[in-house]
């Protein structure tokens, strides 16, 4: 090899080299303000999605303060995880700044209870892709069917998983949802969304990409590795890392 191909050679790996160091880890902001009920499994949820992060290469911030939606402080965030919100979270300028942020490409992860959150502010039922009416009085095991196994947060799921948790119902469903799994009404009580009943979805919404599961009120969810794996699937997928 000649000094010029060597030159070359070097300058390519020293420019790859400053490239990997340049490109900074993700980062997404955990949001879990609640105007509502208060879902004890938040303070489990959060050091358990810390340590995802710390263990698959995004960093994460975490705050209850609706302030922090302005566009400022959120374009550095590749996505905002909603963990178990209740009730109105966000003023109208808030809910502005968060639009504009997913039109920007960005991505939202929603929690169990984030289908409980914002009824009156539509777009964010779109994004998030129904809203919670019910569930049933007690925690129960039930069948849940994995429909889709291509997809991040479900490729290392069994066709059947038995889980506890609590069942959510919902009053709307949006229509253009890609389902990753449904639950079995026949395997517990209290059901109310019939053989279309889904658990767990993703789209594409205004731009942006949006991952939901309706697992995860238990404590016990976040020490379970088929569900952190799940969640983590999820997140990856709403900061476009999958």
């Amino acid at each position: 090899m000649n000094f010029r191909n060597s030159f070359l050679l070097v300058a390519v790996l020293m420019l790859m080299n400053i490239s990997c160091i340049a490109r900074p880890k993700p980062k997404v902001l955990i949001f879990c303000k609640t105007a509502g009920f208060h879902h004890e499994s938040i303070a489990v949820g959060i050091p358990a999605i810390i340590k995802l992060g710390k263990e698959n290469n995004f960093d994460v911030d975490t705050t209850t303060n609706s302030s922090n939606f302005n566009a400022d402080n959120l374009k550095q965030y590749a996505a905002v995880i909603f963990l178990s919100t209740t009730g109105d979270v966000l003023n109208n300028e808030q809910q502005a700044a968060f639009e504009q942020y997913i039109r920007a490409g960005h991505g939202f992860v929603g929690v169990h209870a984030a289908t409980d959150t914002e009824y009156d502010w539509p777009w964010y039922g779109g994004l998030v892709g129904a809203y919670f009416k019910s569930h049933p009085a007690k925690q129960q095991e039930a069948k849940l069917d994995v429909v889709n196994r291509d997809f991040a947060a479900t490729k290392h799921l069994p066709a059947t998983w038995r889980r506890l948790d609590e069942w959510y119902n919902y009053k709307w469903i949006a229509p253009d949802l890609q389902v990753l799994i449904k639950i079995d009404e026949g395997s517990y009580t209290g059901g109310e969304n019939g053989d279309n009943h889904p658990m767990s979805w993703y789209h594409k919404y205004d731009g942006g990409r949006a991952f939901y599961t309706a697992l995860g009120h238990t404590d016990a969810s976040y020490a379970e590795p088929l569900y952190l794996k799940h969640l983590l699937g999820g997140i990856q997928y709403a900061i476009n890392n999958k």
